[in-house]
């Protein structure tokens, strides 16, 4: 028994263009999606950059509150001391009055 070799067969002008057009269309479709992808990573990326702006105004905003309050509380507490030394002299000339 002898084998037959056969040749490959060869393709027409219509199908060597038909598979050129498929293989085009499945290059076109994986960039397809590789842009939606990037597209998606994109709004993902502008989603967390819009939450981190959120987040550095609020911040903000406590922060600007806090260092009110420090100044609030500096105010208080030098007020306290100057009334502190109003009364301790009232009661030091008490006692220089009342011989004590």
């Amino acid at each position: 028994m002898y084998a037959v070799k056969q040749r490959p067969l060869e393709l027409t002008p219509i199908e060597q263009a038909s598979q050129r057009l498929s293989a085009a269309l499945d290059a076109l479709s994986a960039a397809v999606d590789r842009r939606r992808e990037m597209d998606r990573q994109h709004e993902a990326l502008l989603a967390q950059l819009h939450a981190m702006g959120n987040d550095r105004a609020r911040l903000a905003q406590e922060l600007d509150a806090a260092c009110a309050r420090v100044r609030d509380l500096g105010n208080v507490g030098q007020e306290v001391n100057r009334r502190l030394d109003v009364a301790m002299g009232t009661i030091r000339d008490v006692l220089a009055t009342h011989g004590g």
